[in-house]
């Protein structure tokens, strides 16, 4: 057991990564039930997913500082507890303003999950199968991205919309329940809080970007996040405006598709890098920077698309090579970061990249007016086009570096 508990790590956090994305994304395919139920508009309906991810990115370097100091296996179990409860309370929700608190607190959450699951990860698998060990996780991303919008959709045809998200926040507590006993605690040592924690806190902050790789890296994630946040927000309302879809297939269109593609993408992305990185430094960023490099003209082609071969070969294209940047986003950030900071680095990382995309959703709605939503999803891929370029300079900068250590 000793030997394959590494993978099995994986297998449990799989699953708690899964509820933690079908936990964010049930309420985007509902948008429209929303909005005639309470009167929103497409502006508010955009605050009602950016208020999750505002709370998400102000509370990300703190989550990150925490896990560094205390035990990664309490904070992740005492999370999901938190916001598996918080979901269901969204199911209590029947105006504008509970709604977004019910999210804000949601957010609040989730935002410890991925700086203790990394820890833990990173704790129990080594360079040589760190990014394939992460790449598997990754993937669960895409199967609850499915499972949430999904579920959500089907449900809400049948019985409602409330009732998928008790049904989440229940899997969710009872899981929590399981992993006191199923997770060990990480094989790291956790540093103490200091006399002056505030003062501590934001020199972690202070410390991790003050490196420029980091810096690069987490410029890139913001970006990447931003497109990628575009369209978990709005593709099941494009497809069902453009194409005319039922809320149930537009739920499920918007995701399958995409995340099925991007499950690939993220397990040849994990195998790659880990065997570029052993050759090479700056491997796993070079894999990031083909992945963002070939998902450009595949968004281009979403929002441009005028038939259905052509949107689903849109989707195919872009998740595929979305998953190829998505395998190494955590690896690449501990291959320039030392172990003892890898928390923070995590937090401050997702936080700010979630700050970028929480901006997403009310900017699409607030463009939409005037230029059409296909043409904003078809102007995300300039975003891609840049961000590559800008891993690919850092991966020849690293490659550089290694070279004159080694003549």
């Amino acid at each position: 057991m000793q030997r394959f508990y590494p993978w099995v790590l994986v297998a449990l956090l799989w699953v708690v990564c899964f509820l933690n994305y079908a936990d964010r994304q049930a309420i985007f395919s509902i948008f429209p039930l929303l909005k005639s139920e309470m009167g929103l508009s497409p502006v508010q309906l955009g605050v009602v997913a950016s208020c999750f991810m505002w709370m998400y990115a102000l509370a990300g370097p703190f989550a990150g500082w925490v896990v560094d100091r205390i035990s990664p296996k309490v904070v992740l179990v005492g999370a999901l507890a938190f916001w598996s409860a918080i979901t269901g309370a969204t199911a209590l929700c029947h105006s504008y303003e509970p709604l977004l608190v019910v999210r804000t607190l949601g957010g609040l959450g989730e935002a410890f999950y991925f700086p203790a699951a990394m820890a833990l990860i990173g704790a129990a698998h080594q360079a040589a199968t760190r990014s394939r060990a992460m790449a598997i996780h990754q993937s669960s991303v895409y199967a609850g991205t499915i499972g949430g919008g999904a579920i959500s959709a089907v449900v809400a045809e049948q019985h409602g919309w409330r009732i998928s998200f008790l049904l989440f926040a229940v899997a969710g507590i009872i899981f929590a329940a399981a992993l006191i006993f199923l997770l060990r605690p990480a094989a790291i040592e956790s540093r103490a809080v200091a006399a002056d924690p505030l003062t501590d806190f934001f020199r972690g902050v202070s410390s991790v970007l003050r490196s420029g790789r980091v810096t690069v890296m987490i410029l890139t994630f913001m970006g990447a996040n931003f497109v990628a946040v575009v369209f978990l927000t709005w593709l099941p309302t494009f497809l069902l405006e453009k194409f005319h879809m039922s809320l149930g297939n537009a739920g499920i269109s918007s995701t399958v598709y995409l995340q099925i593609a991007s499950v690939l993408g993220v397990l040849l992305g994990g195998v790659l890098a880990d065997q570029f990185a052993s050759r090479r430094s700056g491997g796993r960023q070079r894999i990031q920077a083909i992945g963002l490099l070939g998902g450009v003209p595949f968004l281009f082609l979403i929002g441009s698309s005028v038939s259905m071969g052509g949107l689903i070969g849109g989707m195919i294209g872009f998740g595929f090579f979305k998953g190829m940047y998505d395998a190494n986003i955590w690896a690449s950030l501990y291959d320039v970061i030392p172990v003892e900071k890898r928390g923070i680095a995590a937090g401050v990382m997702n936080s700010l990249g979630w700050l970028g995309g929480g901006f997403a959703p009310i900017l699409i709605g607030a463009f939409t007016r005037q230029f059409g939503l296909g043409a904003c999803l078809s102007a995300t891929s300039v975003i891609y086009l840049a961000l590559s370029g800008m891993l690919f300079l850092l991966a020849r900068e690293m490659s550089v570096d290694r070279s004159l250590q080694t003549a």
